[in-house]
């Protein structure tokens, strides 16, 4: 099956800012995990897809340029930017009807529902609404009009933990129809760790990886010791060093044959956190 979301050497230079040749491709069923510092070029990359600024090189959704898709395909795309685009004096029930002249599939029964559970007052205005509430009501239109793709930037930011996961477990309701797809553009990497299939990480506007998720956790590892001990590992396997006052730590893509190879080494299992923190702060190799 073709993929949902390809991007082909995109590019786009800003002053000070440069995402350079950038390749991605988000298959039908999966969740991709996108990470990377403020400024790496997430949103750069979002706003390529949807169109909204011109760039360089090839994005395709469903297999098409985003100007060439209909208004059915279109409509196919549910998007969650970072933080609440619709007007404050509007009520929930207001964007209701608003949604639903824009989108040709519009699923009211199914907005209302999501509304009552989540529990969002249809008649009060969005400006009375927490940062939260607004991030809700956000998610439940994107989930509102037959989407096959989700593109998410910073969904749960703001959310409670308790609600952060009921959001995690809509997402992953609509996943389950292995033609539906996520792009999650994420801060908190704890959630990208509960639903990704993919992770991809962008560092100063390029490519650091495109991985299974279970490569990620299976494979990668930190090390902790003395830095002539750790740069004896050899550079297939040593992705970067972060230099700590009293000892060293380095990031390694295969911990079992390091902890096997160097016995005097503390080898960990990484988290997605780390193995961030580690290409972003540390030497890389």
């Amino acid at each position: 099956m073709d993929a949902i979301l390809s991007i082909e050497h995109l590019h786009k230079q800003y002053s000070g800012f440069e995402l350079n040749d950038l390749c991605l491709q988000l298959n039908p069923g999966e969740v991709m995990g996108f990470i990377g510092e403020n400024g790496a070029g997430k949103t750069t990359t979002i706003k390529s897809i949807l169109g909204l600024i011109r760039h360089d090189g090839e994005v395709r959704i469903f297999g098409k340029p985003f100007e060439q898709l209909s208004e059915r395909e279109r409509g196919q795309i549910g998007v969650v930017l970072d933080g609440c685009h619709f007007h404050d004096p509007l009520t929930v029930k207001r964007v209701e009807q608003i949604l639903s002249g824009i989108y040709p599939e519009w699923e009211r029964t199914k907005f209302l529902q999501l509304c009552e559970r989540f529990g969002l007052p249809l008649n009060k205005k969005i400006k009375t609404f927490s940062t939260g509430m607004k991030m809700k009501l956000s998610i439940i239109a994107a989930l509102s009009h037959n989407a096959r793709l989700l593109i998410l930037d910073e969904p749960t930011s703001g959310l409670d933990p308790i609600v952060r996961d009921e959001m995690l477990d809509l997402f992953y309701d609509f996943i389950q129809d292995e033609t539906h797809s996520i792009l999650f553009s994420s801060h908190i990497t704890t959630d990208i760790e509960k639903i990704a299939d993919r992770v991809t990480f962008i560092h100063q506007g390029r490519l650091q990886f495109s991985l299974p998720k279970d490569v990620l956790h299976d494979e990668y590892g930190i090390v902790k010791g003395a830095r002539s001990e750790i740069e004896k590992i050899d550079s297939d396997s040593l992705l970067a060093i972060v230099p700590q006052s009293l000892t060293c730590q380095g990031l390694v893509r295969n911990r079992e044959e390091v902890r096997q190879a160097f016995g005097k080494l503390n080898v960990e299992a990484a988290t997605l956190e780390e193995i961030m923190l580690c290409m972003v702060k540390g030497e890389l190799r």
